[in-house]
């Protein structure tokens, strides 16, 4: 696993709104992701993990720039060096306003919003073209949660792995039928498979076949969307050993989104744990289930089935109902359901904060450590 960051989002905004009618105006929006910021290094395995709706999806598209983003920024191979002077610079940004705003420094203020124009335009997935990202899309791809949803039923399988092998030039003819049978089989498949549509497979070949897809324009950058949810264990197992395996052989990096904690310690390298469309906690993976410090992942963890039935794991109950995206509580968001909350947790917003190496924890409790 290199230390190079492969991507770097900051901020990242996805607001749905909400109309009363068709011609309506937006009278309000759900708040699907709301200030995200993560980063990925090349090679490894980021885990996002939350409950249904807390925004993993979104984020994942998002990223993929799928859907366009409200806000935010998401760089996409920017150097160690310049990433240093971003930093530099939004942090200066940030003490100039809490400082009063730009009042009596309008040089400054011009110097500094030149100089991250200046980098974003080079380095930020908004500012791409449609033909820009096209190109880049060869080096981001998605295995989408459904396998049956996502094949199109009215296409053979060789036809389907090799599209996107066709749509960008990379290859035609007999060569691509080369390449697809090798991408068949570097999932487990056979070649004879090619001549057959999905109705023929069971879903866990369907979601080879997806992989397959994926893989076939050797990107650098592959979004996991819950790959395995709707796969029986066993074949969830064979799944995931097969995901390892060809992340050492093509050295991919992966952004692996999971309800599943259990799958989730067992791809990942570092996690990010979501709720209600923020991340609360952000850990290597063991630290994160050794010393778990949000009371929400503690929830999450305890939940985790343990096989041994003598073995008695401590449970941590969830009290209420998840709040809705589209009206969420102010301040920190779990504090509707947090048996550790303040009186200031109900009116502001914790940071994420530093506990030490990359431990990251948006929680008042630890603001006051």
């Amino acid at each position: 696993m290199s230390d190079d960051i492969l991507i770097d989002v900051r901020g990242m905004k996805k607001y749905f709104p909400i109309r009363k009618s068709l011609f309506s105006r937006s009278a309000s929006a759900v708040r699907a992701v709301d200030d995200v910021s993560f980063y990925i290094r090349k090679g490894e395995t980021l885990g996002l993990v939350g409950e249904s709706g807390c925004g993993k999806t979104t984020t994942g598209r998002c990223v993929l720039r799928l859907i366009r983003p409200t806000g935010g920024h998401v760089y996409w191979k920017m150097p160690a060096d310049v990433r240093t002077r971003l930093d530099d610079l939004e942090a200066r940004q940030t003490a100039l306003l809490e400082a009063g705003g730009w009042n009596g420094s309008k040089e400054q203020q011009a110097d500094i919003e030149g100089a991250l124009k200046e980098i974003r335009r080079k380095y930020a997935m908004e500012y791409r073209s449609s033909e820009d990202l096209r190109h880049m899309r060869r080096n981001m791809q998605i295995v989408f949660q459904d396998p049956y949803s996502s094949l199109n039923p009215r296409m053979l399988i060789k036809d389907i792995v090799g599209e996107p092998l066709q749509i960008h030039g990379v290859a035609h003819g007999q060569d691509l039928l080369e390449r697809t049978k090798n991408l068949m089989e570097a999932v487990g498949l056979s070649p004879e498979h090619l001549y057959r549509f999905p109705h023929e497979f069971s879903g866990g070949q369907r979601q080879r076949i997806g992989v397959a897809r994926a893989l076939a324009l050797n990107p650098e950058l592959v979004v996991l969307d819950e790959p395995t949810s709707a796969l029986d264990m066993s074949v969830q197992a064979q799944i995931l050993n097969m995901l390892n395996d060809l992340q050492a052989s093509y050295g991919l990096t992966y952004l692996f989104i999971s309800h599943d904690l259990s799958t989730i310690h067992y791809m990942c390298d570092r996690i990010n744990v979501m709720y209600l469309g923020k991340i609360v906690e952000s850990a290597p993976k063991q630290e994160l289930f050794d010393n778990p410090l949000h009371p929400y992942t503690k929830a999450l963890l305890s939940s985790i089935p343990v096989p041994d039935p003598d073995l008695q794991r401590e449970r941590v109950p969830l009290a209420g109902e998840i709040p809705s995206p589209a009206n969420p509580p102010s301040g920190c968001r779990f504090h509707t359901r947090c048996k550790r909350r303040q009186g200031k947790c109900e009116t502001e917003v914790p940071p994420l904060i530093n506990i030490g190496g990359e431990h990251f924890v948006s929680c008042h409790y630890w603001d006051q450590k």
